[in-house]
């Protein structure tokens, strides 16, 4: 365990909740929610694919960690009735007026709770689909919100989880460019320099050997690696899409296999047997 506590992270998600600035348009309007949309599969355009979002119509997902809902509405527009929790209050404010806009309010429930202690305040009823995408490595003992969702999981459901991955390109970046080449620094550095924001208190990173012990007691059906972050930081954050030198006249193909072998992104679908 990381030495930081649940409210070290609700605060550090508080003051900004992830992807808040994926647009400059005015926060709760149907622009700026179109335009993170947008860009949030622009750059991590895996994440459709691993979601499913079509298979889950008519079906029950509890989604841990839904962040300002982006991947919540994707599954309430195929006709999923959502369970929606998250431990920042103030990504929950902007997730609810996403689902007020788009008219899915009696579609979806919210709940602001640690997921670590999902059954004190989430009824247990059982679902089809328990998804989160990379939420639990933040958390200061994932294997505790594991636990939870053996409970909400019904026999047959999916599992559908993304965490950091241990041998990623963006590992080997930050020891790199903030450590020096300082490898015995990696559980100071990750944590760290692992969001846009400086300072997450807790992340924790997972070989594919490590993810299986954590999901024990689930079936593996597909693990697999994905996303590397090409774009120069300054003019992304100005919406440019200027790659760094490095992969700027990298062909396309050569990318790809690279994210396939070094990406950031550990996206795990597992079966409750």
């Amino acid at each position: 365990m990381q030495n930081k506590s649940i409210e070290d992270v609700r605060k550090y998600w508080n003051i900004r909740p992830c992807n808040i600035r994926h647009s400059n348009k005015n926060i709760g309007t149907v622009e700026y929610f179109d335009e993170v949309e947008k860009r949030k599969y622009f750059v991590e355009s895996h994440i459709p694919m691993f979601a499913e979002f079509d298979k889950w119509s008519n079906k029950k997902v509890l989604e841990i960690g839904c962040g300002i809902g982006t991947d919540t509405i994707n599954f309430l527009k195929k006709g999923a009735t959502v369970t929606a929790v998250d431990l920042s209050e103030e990504s929950l404010k902007i997730a609810k007026e996403r689902a007020r806009i788009f008219n899915f309010e009696n579609k979806v429930t919210f709940y602001c709770v640690n997921a670590e202690e999902l059954s004190s305040t989430v009824p247990t009823e059982k679902y089809d689909l328990i998804y989160s995408f990379g939420v639990i490595h933040h958390t200061p003992n994932p294997e505790r919100v594991i636990g939870e969702l053996h409970k909400y999981l019904k026999p047959g459901g999916t599992l559908k989880i993304m965490v950091y991955y241990k041998f990623s390109w963006k590992i080997l970046w930050i020891i790199m460019r903030y450590g020096k080449f300082q490898f015995w620094r990696i559980k100071e550095l990750v944590p760290k320099y692992s969001e846009a924001q400086v300072g997450s208190p807790v992340t924790y990173y997972y070989s594919k050997k490590d993810a299986k012990n954590l999901l024990r007691g689930f079936k593996i059906k597909n693990i697999f690696v994905d996303h590397i972050f090409p774009y120069s930081i300054p003019e992304y954050k100005e919406y440019k899409y200027k790659k760094v030198w490095y992969f700027r006249f990298m062909p396309n193909l050569i990318f790809r296999v690279l994210e396939k072998v070094f990406g950031w992104h550990l996206c795990i679908t597992a079966i409750k047997e």
